[in-house]
């Protein structure tokens, strides 16, 4: 569905002299009008992608189709979507591969579902969790759009991870989880896990990210979290003027990743101290042993 002469019923992303972009569905017999003019789909159908076309009034239009990460950003959200960098780096640092079996919750608007189908291919597995139904429907109809139809890799299942994927029995190699709370799928998640499995968490506030990653390590039974964020930055090149461009993608979200343990067995202690204060009188999360609070900085 990504090569080959452009087909009825495909999207395509259309790319004005100003930068300005277009995202629509090719239908016969339809027209494309925008403030230069007008043209016929009919004049894009059949013709390989990469062409400029010309409407009416003399406007030219660089023709495509959208490649995923200029899709996500432009599809219709019920959502937030996590963002191309980001899920970039999810299907790199969690080791989505071809073949895995893949749990998502929650499914969001599909973005993250996109990416993980692309990596798990057609003989691998995803399956989305999602508790509302309104955002359900609208991943399905993104995700679907984009492939084209249904995607045989993927089950999206309406309900709670923390319940429904106990009550399931079914186990799993990645588990990524895009909520508010996700160390209340902790135990959820490391019980579905196979040894060696991968839980990624996104979240987007410094507080989630603190309270997922004690949460982890008070579980025991996760290697120590590795937690990142990741930031890009345009640059704007033409002769000598080399420079940074004037946006960048900066904060979206945090993202946190620990590797299942062995059935019973844990990780070393680490020997690095934690910093003075790190884990004083006025900390209220998750507590490993050897955290509590000293009772002598208690009383002055």
């Amino acid at each position: 569905m990504h090569r080959g002469p452009l087909r009825a019923g495909e999207w395509v992303r259309l790319t004005d002299q100003k930068g300005r972009r277009h995202n629509f569905e090719l239908v016969p017999g339809k027209r494309f009008f925008s403030n230069r003019g007008h043209f016929d789909h009919d004049e894009l159908i059949g013709r390989e992608e990469g062409f400029t076309v010309t409407s009416s009034a003399g406007g030219e239009y660089l023709v495509f189709r959208p490649l995923l990460s200029e899709f996500v950003v432009s599809m219709p959200r019920g959502a937030a979507v996590v963002y191309p960098k980001d899920a970039a780096q999810i299907v790199a640092m969690a080791d989505i591969f071809p073949g895995a079996h893949v749990v998502e919750a929650g499914v969001g608007s599909g973005a993250l579902t996109c990416s993980l189908l692309r990596a798990v291919g057609p003989h691998g597995r995803v399956t989305s969790y999602e508790r509302r139904e309104e955002f359900a429907d609208v991943a399905r109809r993104n995700v679907t759009q984009f492939f084209g139809g249904d995607h045989p890799a993927w089950d999206l299942r309406l309900g709670d991870l923390a319940e429904a994927l106990p009550a399931s029995g079914e186990r799993c190699d990645r588990i990524i989880l895009d909520m508010l709370a996700p160390w209340e799928c902790l135990d959820a998640a490391a019980d579905a896990l196979r040894p060696g499995g991968i839980v990624c968490a996104y979240v987007a506030t410094t507080t989630q990210l603190s309270r997922f990653v004690e949460t982890v390590r008070v579980h025991g039974g996760f290697t120590d979290p590795q937690p990142w964020e990741s930031m890009v930055r345009d640059w704007h090149v033409e002769g000598l003027a080399v420079r940074p461009g004037h946006k960048m993608i900066g904060h979206t979200a945090f993202l946190v990743t620990a590797r299942r343990m062995a059935p019973g067995a844990r990780p070393p202690l680490k020997r690095r101290r934690p910093a003075p204060g790190a884990y004083g009188p006025d900390y209220t999360g998750p507590r490993v042993p050897g955290t509590e609070p000293d009772e002598g900085a208690e009383q002055s």
